[in-house]
């Protein structure tokens, strides 16, 4: 069974820096795409960001050179850095995995409980 675990959001002023996290555990296999999105109650889902098991990147225009993706393969974590935070960023952020991935879109397979960021 694959499981999500996002952790690190909180409250931060505009400008400010967050780090979350999404701990993947499980019968993942090797080959596997993890993507960020956030949601906020009356708007559709955003992904900001995606990563593929080649460490392929990539981001949303909204969060391109603010938002940086690392991965820490030891320890099954995917980690998003956030810089420059302004109050529109204010989501639940979710991270997602798709598995077995090869190719394409990364779909939101499996899914975590989300991590609340807040930016006032």
């Amino acid at each position: 069974q694959v499981q999500l675990v996002e952790s690190g959001g909180g409250s931060v002023q505009a400008g400010g820096s967050l780090t979350v996290s999404c701990e993947l555990s499980g019968d993942t296999g090797s080959s596997y795409c993890m993507v960020w999105f956030r949601q906020t109650p009356g708007k559709e889902r955003e992904g900001i960001a995606s990563i593929d098991n080649l460490n392929r990147t990539s981001y949303a225009d909204s969060v391109k050179g603010r938002f940086t993706l690392s991965k820490d393969n030891d320890k099954n974590t995917l980690y998003l850095q956030m810089n420059s935070l302004k109050p529109e960023d204010t989501a639940m952020y979710y991270c997602a995995a798709d598995l077995p991935w090869y190719d394409g879109v990364c779909t939101y397979k499996y899914m975590g409980q989300g991590t609340q960021v807040t930016v006032s």
